[in-house]
């Protein structure tokens, strides 16, 4: 709460507005009397990280009202931009109020590591961060390590597409998303908070522990064919082993993993000979 007004909250993704997670990430923002305002890409923009880009027409960037199903309550827009863009036109009051609170996902697939520089769910949680807002980054940890090993990796991320996304475990990611919810109030503005978890009913999830970002990402892009000014990739299975007490290795023994994030900043303790004042 804001004094005597609940807390204006942006929830967006990197999935679409259309997409699952949102819908439950969504009300457990409101069913905890937030004020919630949904605005996401009208279609899939994985892999953005931070981008500022548009679908414009005639310069201006378009967007679409839309009702999630179960949320007619909670306003809508399917937005023609990247999650990053979306949350500073949020800031700018284009959906309302700016909010005090950004919360991203929930995101089909874990976002751990280092590789959260690439994602767009956790760049439009930075982006907000940034801006000084607190945000949290949510995602569902839908590959198995138990089925993802450094053999089967392919096959395991490919099986992912032929899976019914409603059956998923959303309702336990938002549960501990909305768990958090009254610290991250608290907290200072600019907080970013990371949070993967298993896609696992809860009574089965483990614990929810702080983490520290593993030195690598659940998967990575390998070249699979190279020609004469052409080359296919392909995403697989990162079989790195786990470093204890980062976020991948909480995963993969079954608990929840919260990390808390910034956005990129100088590095003041580092110094260069020949950029030295005065030189």
């Amino acid at each position: 709460m804001t004094g005597d007004r609940p807390a204006r909250v942006l929830v967006t993704n990197d999935d679409g507005v259309l997409a699952p997670g949102i819908r439950w990430l969504a009300r457990a923002a409101y069913e905890r009397g937030l004020d919630v305002v949904v605005a996401a890409p009208q279609s899939e923009a994985s892999g953005m990280s931070a981008a500022l880009s548009a679908v414009t027409d005639d310069g201006r960037v378009m967007f679409t009202r839309t009702a999630l199903t179960g949320l007619p309550e909670v306003p809508a827009y399917g937005v023609a931009a990247s999650p990053g863009y979306i949350a500073i036109l949020a800031g700018l009051g284009v959906f309302g109020p700016p909010p005090e609170l950004v919360l991203s996902g929930i995101n089909r697939g874990a976002n751990a590591g280092h590789a959260i520089l690439h994602s767009g769910t956790v760049g439009a949680a930075l982006t907000a961060g940034n801006g000084g807002a607190r945000a949290l980054a949510v995602s569902l940890d839908v590959l198995s390590p138990a089925t993802a090993g450094a053999g089967s990796a392919g096959a395991a991320i490919d099986v992912l597409d032929t899976v019914d996304d409603e059956a998923r475990h959303w309702s336990t990611a938002a549960g501990l998303a909305g768990h958090l919810l009254p610290w991250l109030l608290d907290a200072a503005p600019g907080t970013v908070l990371n949070l993967n978890v298993p896609d696992l009913p809860a009574e089965q999830v483990a614990g929810l522990r702080q983490a520290t970002l593993a030195p690598f990402g659940q998967v990575q892009v390998a070249i699979v064919e190279s020609g004469h000014d052409y080359v296919r990739t392909a995403i697989e299975g990162n079989g790195a082993r786990h470093v204890p007490g980062t976020d991948l290795a909480w995963l993969a023994d079954g608990y929840a993993a919260v990390t808390a994030v910034r956005p990129l900043g100088d590095l003041p303790d580092v110094r260069i000979p020949a950029a030295q004042a005065g030189d």
